[in-house]
């Protein structure tokens, strides 16, 4: 295990959580709101505290790796009216599960991450849209939420100074299309969750109308440790333009599955090592870094790349969530993708016509060739059909649908034609 020591593996936001001490009281005892009070109490200009983000290199954890610091600038400063802080807890993508565990565990750190932000942009109401199936930990939330008012964290003239925050939670239904920053606005304004055209951007017509600001859940949590420690030294914990730790949620075919939190550009085979290796001693086969919607690379690939934006983008896929979903040698690449063509067919809108209709047509195709019923020409078909669907949808969906169906053919072709030739699977069924 030395490997890992030679990190100095230490979690930021996953630090000393046991289940039980996630109160304000807690919180407070391990540093918490002293970021906040500081700002607060120093007033420290608001274009300083973004220039400070930008510094930390912090990019958004919730899938698309943006730079935090340069999406605070974009909100206008000057405008005379209301504007709106939001934060993404709609946490839908398979495999993902770390956003739960920070409003499980640790509340009041994206509580004062998002209160950092709203002192930033100049913005007096926030939201935080919760995940309609973990309803027990929107209960968590409102419980932090509540112990920060009762403490004047959150409110009026927030710790003695002039700045008013309010912040609410509200929990959607389950849908996976809310994860999409548009839709999760038309689902918080009580319209039916169907992503928006864009441009205009939320920055400028987002919540009601009005300029709007969406994180992700871990990228507020990380906030406060930004300014706990500084900018510069937060971005040293990663690696140049990946800044600070990040939560990859590890799961699939791991001998302890879970939440890991490490520093930015990790070696895969160092978080595997974390996670237990692989389970029963399996042979590493496939990995989709990001959670489902990001294309599979091979264990071989994986094993030399590191965790962070541009490693993996450069390997041929994107880091995406997070969600780290590992398989072994037993694993039949064709009803994996079998299961998760069946996914976005599910989850689909219907607002646009590729994806509404391309998502089936990925489906049906996949589970002909599981079943049997392939034919020579299915492949190209299927690729075909998803050249048609990527980049032509109002969102990502249609990517996210696509990227798997070309990525698993491209990385394991021989066992998609060995299932039209043969009829069956080109995997050993192992006891």
């Amino acid at each position: 295990m030395t490997s890992l020591h030679n990190r100095h593996i230490k979690p930021l936001i996953l630090a000393g959580l046991d289940g039980k001490n996630w109160h304000l009281q807690d919180y407070v005892a391990r540093g918490g709101y002293e970021s906040l009070k500081r700002i607060l109490n120093e007033k420290i200009p608001p274009e300083q505290v973004i220039a400070e983000l930008k510094a930390s290199s912090l990019r958004g954890r919730g899938g698309a790796g943006f730079p935090t610091g340069l999406k605070w600038s974009f909100m206008p400063r000057q405008f005379p009216g209301q504007k709106y802080l939001v934060c993404n807890t709609d946490e839908g993508e398979p495999g993902t599960f770390k956003d739960r565990d920070i409003i499980r565990y640790n509340p009041h750190a994206l509580i004062e991450g998002m209160a950092i932000g709203a002192y930033a942009m100049g913005i007096t109401v926030g939201y935080n849209y919760i995940h309609g199936e973990i309803f027990a930990d929107y209960d968590r939330f409102e419980e932090a939420l509540e112990e920060a008012r009762a403490a004047n964290m959150l409110g009026d003239k927030i710790a003695g100074s002039e700045f008013n925050f309010q912040l609410h939670a509200f929990h959607g239904y389950g849908a996976y299309i809310c994860g999409e920053e548009t839709a999760l606005l038309e689902s918080l304004e009580g319209k039916k969750g169907q992503p928006r055209f864009k441009p205009p951007f939320p920055a400028s017509f987002g919540l009601y109308g009005k300029p709007t600001t969406i994180n992700n859940t871990e990228t507020f949590a990380a906030v406060p440790f930004v300014f706990a420690m500084g900018g510069e030294k937060y971005a040293a914990l990663g690696k140049p333009n990946n800044g600070g730790t990040k939560i990859f949620s590890m799961s699939g075919d791991v001998a302890k599955p879970g939440n890991y939190e490490v520093p930015m550009g990790t070696p895969f085979a160092t978080l595997l090592e974390l996670a237990g290796g692989m389970r029963d001693g399996k042979k590493i086969k496939a990995v989709i870094p990001g959670g489902s919607s990001m294309p599979v690379l091979t264990g071989e690939v994986m094993m030399a790349t590191d965790m962070d934006y541009d490693s993996i983008a450069k390997a041929g896929s994107m880091l995406g969530s997070g969600a780290v979903i590992v398989m072994d040698e037993t694993r039949c690449m064709v009803k994996s993708l079998l299961r998760l063509s069946y996914f976005y067919f599910e989850e689909s809108c219907g607002q646009c016509t590729p994806c509404r209709e391309g998502t089936g047509w990925l489906y049906r195709m996949v589970h002909r060739i599981e079943h049997g019923h392939g034919r020579p020409d299915d492949l190209d078909m299927l690729n075909s059909i998803a050249d048609n669907i990527q980049g032509k949808t109002i969102c990502a969906l249609g990517d996210a649908a696509a990227m798997p169906v070309r990525a698993m053919i491209k990385n394991f072709r021989e066992e998609f034609e060995y299932h039209i030739e043969h009829k069956h699977c080109l995997v050993p069924t192992y006891m």
